[in-house]
């Protein structure tokens, strides 16, 4: 199947896909900010670049789109387009996430990966209760975890 739009207006398109500072990494800080928890971003020197570091808590937080990291949830959909192009990069993108998650781990680090449809669609948390849950696994032991959609 042939693409509806143009080279350019496609790459024009695909650049305003924000990797940093989205709507749902912004909620989640100004959240756990209010809570008291005190946070870096993307530390260039940990695996992954994780959108926020809790250095005290010594943990990592991901706050993962399902498409790009091809979550199996009802948000993903492979693009009828180039499906082998799309099914080879997330699975590159899925091979790269389980290595940043693994050289984490190794460096004592704990990480939490929150996934988009936990914060969007029809098994989305409510708000609050994403946020309490966040903040419970911050202060315990437990180690690292997700949290995606409720089926």
């Amino acid at each position: 199947m042939t693409d509806i739009m143009d080279a350019a207006t496609r790459s024009r398109l695909m650049a305003r896909v924000r990797a940093t500072d989205t709507k749902p990494e912004i909620a989640l800080r100004r959240a756990l900010f209010a809570l008291g928890f005190r946070y870096r971003l993307y530390r260039k020197d940990l695996p992954g670049k994780p959108d926020i570091v809790l250095p005290k808590y010594h943990a990592v937080i991901f706050i993962h789109g399902c498409f790009w990291h091809g979550h199996d949830c009802e948000l993903f959909r492979l693009p009828k387009t180039r499906p082998e192009f799309w099914q080879a990069k997330i699975d590159a993108n899925r091979a790269r996430d389980a290595r940043n998650r693994a050289r984490l781990e190794e460096a004592g680090w704990r990480s939490l990966e929150i996934w988009e449809c936990a914060m969007r669609g029809h098994g989305r948390w409510e708000f609050d209760q994403l946020v309490r849950a966040v903040s419970d696994w911050l202060v315990s032991n437990h180690g690292s975890t997700e949290v995606h959609g409720r089926a």
